[in-house]
């Protein structure tokens, strides 16, 4: 069985920047409310008059990534997407990846796992590397939250949290043993599904009845969370996921050189740097300046921390996250 190893990563943002202060003028906020709650400080929010969309941004951060691969657009062999975003309810954004990158007709899976969506993307990814089916896979996260959110008061728990922005990654097979992805680890509980959703509209709720009732009251279209409760789940499941990726391969907290958790809210992130005992250089947070990206915030970090020099040859490096599904996991990986 081979390995896998990720040989090229790349992210994009919007050049608009949108700052605590920015959102004052649309809804009762402060800069310091949100910082106390999210750690927070600026998004990226794409700007209407650009030709970013979900899938755009995902492109542009993919040739960063094929390029730093030494790779080609001919050399990937199966693109994996994963947004909770896409431009068109169906098909999924991997086929508009495909096209937009003028790829060979390789085959384009889409994952719909919310903040979860890039760890799952990668294990995925690993999977089909060891078993031989391919040798470079694309791995992307992307989204464009600012085109769905309730811009005003009313929506501001929601609001001040997201941002958009893309990243990939390409992974790549490898026979170097004890390199690259060592383990994944994948779990759901949707029980909870309700608990951070956007409920329509959907199947069970269409257009034609959001229209006919024209209510002013619904926010069934627009994100919803329940904050603490989402909170609370999410600072035990980060635990036992990394706890899970170290016992499966021998390892200990000590042993993590680097662990980028997806970025949810700085006060969880803080919670477990604490809890591993992690010295702030063994933990990459960068929601300061971008905010919640959802599928696209782990790669994003994790690009931002290699481009840092953060990660080296040899680097025990962790990735979380946990999300809407709920659905959380880890990925074990020596660099």
């Amino acid at each position: 069985m081979y390995n896998s190893k990720i040989t090229g990563l790349g992210y994009y943002v919007p050049e608009n920047v949108v700052t605590n202060d920015d959102l004052t003028q649309f809804m009762e906020t402060s800069d310091e409310w949100i910082q106390e709650r999210t750690g927070i400080k600026e998004r990226r929010w794409i700007d209407p008059k650009t030709e970013d969309t979900t899938s755009v941004m995902g492109a542009k951060a993919a040739k960063i990534a094929i390029e730093r691969a030494g790779l080609t657009k001919d050399d990937i062999d199966f693109i994996i997407f994963a947004t909770l975003s896409p431009e068109l309810y169906f098909p999924g954004g991997g086929v508009q990846i495909q096209d937009l990158l003028d790829m060979p007709t390789i085959g384009a899976l889409d994952v719909r796992n919310q903040c979860s969506g890039f760890i799952y993307s990668l294990s995925v990814a690993d999977q089909f590397i060891k078993t031989g089916m391919y040798k470079n896979i694309l791995v992307i996260g992307s989204e464009n939250h600012s085109g769905g959110l309730e811009k005003s008061t009313r929506g501001r728990g929601v609001t001040v949290i997201f941002g958009d922005g893309a990243g990939a990654a390409v992974l790549s097979r490898s026979e170097e043993e004890g390199k690259g992805i060592l383990s994944s680890h994948l779990h759901s509980e949707g029980k909870h599904a309700k608990e951070l959703a956007l409920i329509g509209p959907s199947t069970g709720r269409w257009v034609d009845a959001i229209m006919e009732e024209n209510d002013p009251d619904d926010t069934s279209y627009y994100p919803y969370m329940n904050g603490q409760f989402v909170f609370k789940h999410a600072v035990v499941r980060f635990s036992e996921a990394i706890v899970e990726g170290l016992q499966a391969n021998g390892l200990q907290k000590e042993d993590i050189d680097m662990l980028i958790p997806h970025q949810a809210n700085l006060r969880i992130a803080q919670f477990i740097q604490k809890k591993f005992q992690l010295s702030d250089d063994k933990v990459f947070n960068n929601i300061m300046k971008y905010g919640n990206t959802t599928a696209a915030s782990v790669i994003i970090a994790l690009t931002e921390a290699w481009e840092k020099g953060k990660i080296n040859d040899g680097d025990l490096v962790v990735l979380a996250a946990f999300g809407s599904g709920f659905t959380w996991g880890s990925v074990v990986i020596r660099w």
